[in-house]
């Protein structure tokens, strides 16, 4: 399997399970404010990951982070610890307020339209790409363009008009665009797990504050909500976010935003099978419709065409060139 096949995979994976996290954020939304379901979820989604990091570590046999066999911290190591606490900030930041303006969307506005507005996310990753030079193949543009119409399909039962609701989720939109693209810059210059990790931490924190300040915490509440705040923090948070942040070291910005919408048609799905909701031919047609977008979208480039011919000369070249040199020894 080819890293940027297993790349998808586990975005298609990670776009699986935030597409069942859909119910689970309605049903802790029943119980709980946003800011005190994001804080709880994202601090044990943190803590999820710390038995992971320290098991990969053990496996590894790594030393503390920055730290010689004499205790002193050498350059490259130093280095390391700050590009992944600067990574873990950016992302942690950027994920606190796309996640809170989101939830706080939802409170406002239909599942439908959020869904909608959230995942035209896989219309500015590419917009928002443009401003820090990423190019974007013009067959990608046609896969976006398909997809936003698969996603109006899919999400859009009632007529659409901006409302306090649309406008917070559309702001949510910006942000986790922004997460994708700091996500590709950062992702492959931090270990995978220990930045999942920081910036769950980092949000977790962010939220406290908001939490105490502006909700009313009853624990019996909290307790009312356990199940869907440990499958958004371990699954969502945990498993999800992880996968993203180690795919995106084998695919681009653009193609993984493709992927991760699939998350809406997912919701509808678990809508139907958890929720007993119904589907209309129309919804049926969004979901055709993105699927197509999607799989256009991995078609490869020329440059990756012309790569892997040449590839393929070479390794028929080598296999010659071994079968000549075994004929000669014989």
């Amino acid at each position: 399997m080819s890293k940027k096949l297993r790349g998808n995979m586990m975005l298609l994976t990670a776009a699986l399970i935030w597409g069942v996290s859909f119910v689970a954020q309605k049903a802790g939304m029943e119980y709980i404010g946003p800011f005190t379901f994001n804080g709880i979820r994202f601090l044990i989604g943190s803590l999820a990951l710390l038995p992971v990091i320290l098991i990969v570590n053990g496996i590894q046999k790594r030393k503390p982070i920055g730290q010689r066999v004499d205790g002193t911290i050498d350059a490259k190591e130093k280095k390391n610890r700050k590009t992944l606490i600067t990574s873990g900030l950016y992302c942690g930041i950027i994920l606190f307020l796309a996640s809170s303006v989101q939830q706080l969307g939802m409170v406002y506005t239909t599942a439908g339209k959020s869904g909608f507005i959230t995942a035209l996310y896989i219309v500015l990753v590419p917009i928002l790409g443009l401003l820090v030079r990423k190019k974007v193949r013009p067959i990608l543009w046609f896969c976006v363009a398909m997809a936003t119409v698969g996603l109006y399909l899919l999400c859009i039962q009632e007529g659409f008009f901006i409302s306090k609701g649309d406008l917070l989720v559309l702001v949510s939109a910006f942000g986790f665009a922004g997460h994708i693209l700091a996500i590709g810059h950062f992702s492959p210059k931090a270990d995978s797990i220990q930045l999942a990790c920081l910036q769950f931490l980092i949000a977790g924190l962010l939220s406290v504050p908001f939490m105490l300040g502006f909700e009313t915490i009853h624990w019996a509440s909290i307790i009312a909500s356990t199940q869907p705040i440990l499958y958004a923090a371990i699954m969502s948070c945990g498993v999800a976010f992880t996968l993203q942040i180690i795919a995106q070291k084998d695919t681009t910005p653009t193609v993984a935003s493709l992927i991760m919408s699939l998350e809406s048609v997912i919701a509808v799905m678990a809508g139907i099978i958890l929720l007993g909701e119904q589907v209309t031919s129309r919804e049926i047609w969004g979901c055709v419709i993105m699927f197509a977008a999607i799989l256009l979208a991995q078609y490869p480039s020329k440059e990756e065409r012309l790569a892997k011919v040449e590839r393929g000369r070479t390794k028929l070249g080598f296999a010659y060139l071994t079968s000549l040199l075994t004929r000669v020894i014989k």
